[in-house]
């Protein structure tokens, strides 16, 4: 699995999203916003343990791209049990069986009226363990999941996906 150093907020920004006027509430409470961040600090956002995963921003005093927001592996070791897929190619709603997971907002230390808003969106999958087999034991064999894969018949994974705004207006610089 790879993630991109830091996507551009061109590229997460869905227009469905910005305009949301009546958006789903969140199976995830939190309070209003996060702590007011400084232009050049990276923060973690979110972590999201299934995907391996963490979500991380930075504030970058540009008015073109005032905000930078990057998906990173957790750690080198970590084997996921979900996967975080570009938002912008999902596409999630909650008709095509995604779940509005978490809502985040972050306002700039150097500019109170703009901040960054992540969205986490997240499509469960009924996964069970394997089957026990003679020993007790639950185990996959290499040979069968290949037919499986090649037979298109694989489990699917819980999937998460996340898409960042910024709003407000823009301080002067």
């Amino acid at each position: 699995m790879r993630f991109s150093p830091l996507f551009s907020a061109a590229a997460l920004t869905l227009a469905g999203f910005a305009a949301h006027a009546a958006e789903p509430t969140p199976e995830i409470q939190r309070s209003a916003s996060a702590p007011p961040q400084a232009v050049g600090a990276v923060h973690t956002l979110r972590q999201i343990p299934e995907a391996c995963a963490r979500l991380e921003g930075m504030f970058t005093g540009e008015a073109a791209q005032p905000y930078k927001f990057a998906v990173v592996r957790s750690s080198p070791n970590c084997q996921p049990r979900a996967r975080f897929v570009d938002a912008a190619k999902a596409q999630p709603s909650e008709a095509g069986g995604w779940k509005f997971n978490d809502l985040i907002r972050v306002p700039s230390a150097a500019c109170p009226s703009q901040r960054a808003v992540v969205r986490v969106w997240r499509r469960p999958a009924a996964v069970a363990p394997p089957e026990l087999d003679a020993q007790g034991r639950a185990r996959l064999y290499l040979q069968d999941e290949k037919a499986r894969a090649e037979a298109a018949k694989l489990t699917p994974v819980p999937m998460f996906a996340a898409a960042m705004t910024v709003e407000g207006k823009a301080c002067g610089g």
